[in-house]
Parts: structure tokens; sequence; C-alpha cells
């Protein structure tokens, strides 16, 4: 499956890597020499994207985990390291969008609380464990998936996800200062609107997806794929002096002003 060596002998533990950004930057990574740790809480999923990268000559490993739970993402570390002997890159990228997240009126607590587990507290676990497993390998790189939300305000309420992005943004800020010194690098990973199941979900009308491309001066939804090019920029060795940075990819939508009668 390699067709380039940007990642080679580096091991990468990706979460939601079952699905969307997760996938394509498994096969992305794999096929740029990493051993990769394909994470999901979907064990259907998480088999097949290792099926695929193995049939295709990579090196993967699957794992299951809800990475909510501690015990659970001290293990996905521990696993990783028990069977590639390493873990170089931490891509803390698995999270939720919850259809009934709403403003903070109509927003439930039980909603929050959910989104706040998985978005937030996910991505905390995971350098929790990452760090110390980065530290063992002499450093390493960590990309936290945070959102274009995390910079300005949503145009459709969803303020349970804006806040987790938000923290998963001021976080991997200070990790980044925190860890400078140990050649231990910490991003923010800030995409725009794709074209993914967690966004269509809710633009699911050609009215409603209209309304949101007006905003994006490309004129187009992202791809996860191109998520996938920006991680592996932040993984590699190329970006040794990015850190502490909100790596914005998202067809200008933060350097647009647009009226509401655009």
């Amino acid at each position: 499956m390699s067709n380039g060596n940007r990642l080679l002998d580096k091991v990468a533990l990706i979460t939601g890597a079952g699905s969307g950004i997760g996938l394509e930057t498994a096969r992305l990574f794999a096929s740029e020499g990493a051993r990769v740790a394909i994470v999901d809480i979907d064990a259907d999923a998480a088999s097949a994207a290792k099926e695929e990268i193995t049939a295709g000559g990579g090196q993967a490993l699957a794992l299951i985990a809800d990475v909510s739970c501690d015990g659970d993402c001290a293990r996905m570390v521990a696993d990783t390291e028990a069977t590639f002997g390493a873990l170089h890159v931490m891509f803390n990228n698995a999270g939720i969008s919850h259809i009934d997240d709403d403003g903070a009126e109509a927003t439930e607590e039980a909603v929050w609380d959910l989104t706040m587990q998985v978005n937030l507290k996910g991505v905390f676990l995971g350098c929790k464990y990452g760090i110390p497993a980065l530290r063992r390998a002499g450093g390493g790189s960590i990309i936290n998936t945070a959102s274009f939300v995390a910079l300005l305000g949503a145009a459709t309420p969803q303020l349970a996800y804006t806040a987790s992005k938000g923290g998963v943004l001021a976080m991997s800020r200070e990790l980044a200062v925190i860890h400078a010194q140990e050649n231990i690098r910490v991003n923010a990973l800030c995409p725009g609107p794709l074209q993914t199941e967690l966004l269509m979900k809710y633009l699911d009308t050609e009215a409603k997806r209209q309304r949101r491309l007006v905003h994006i001066p490309m004129g187009r939804f992202g791809q996860a794929s191109e998520i996938a090019q920006a991680a592996l920029y932040l993984a590699s060795d190329e970006s040794s002096f990015v850190t502490g940075t909100s790596f914005t990819v998202d067809g200008g939508i933060t350097a647009a002003y647009v009226t509401p009668e655009d």
C-alpha cells in the first residue's frame, strides 16, 4: 500500500478512524509508511478499515474504544505500544454532533453533557495517555480535531458542539506550551464545513446546503481527504516548528465577511 515515506517508521493512533476524516487519515498515513492503530467505538468499522489497509500492504491494528472512558483511552494507547513498540503520532479525532444540539434554551443538559464527554473529555483523555507514550518515544505530534466554529460562531445553532470545539482549541494551545521543550508538538486541526455524514445529516436539503455554501469563498464543501492531507503535514517532521496552532482548513470561511443579504 505504501507509496510514500513521510511517516516511515512512525506509529500513529487515530480515534474515530472507522469513518470520515479518521478513515481517510488512516488510509493516507498507512500509504506514507506509518503503522496505524485504528480506534473506533464501532467494532465493524474499525475492523473493516484495518482489513482494507492490511490488504493493501499496510500495517494496522483495530481497537475498540469509547474515548469518553478513561480505561478505554489508557488501554488503546497501551495496546498500540504493545503491538507496534512505540507511539509517535496521536490524532484525537473522534467526535459527535448531536441532532438535538441547539441554542442555550433548547439544548437539553443530557445533549450538552454527552457532547462534552466525547468531544472535549475524549481529547483530554487521549492527551492524558498519549503524552507519556510520545515522551517514551522521544517526542512526537498530537493533533486534536477542533473546528472552524472554535474560531467563529455557527450560523446554525449547535452550542454544545461549538463550545466543545472551543475547549479543544484552548486545551491544545496550553498543552503545546507545556510540552514544547519535550519535542512534543500539539496542534488543533480546524476543518471547515465538510461533505461528511456528520454535517450532511443537518444540511439534508439543497436549500440548506446552499445557505451554508454562500459563506464559503471557495463555493464548495471540503472533503475528508483534504483534512487528512493537513493531518499528514502536522504528523510529519515537515511541521517540526509548528505547535500551538489553530490549523485551519476551511475553504476561506474564517477569512470571509458575508452579510445576511449575501
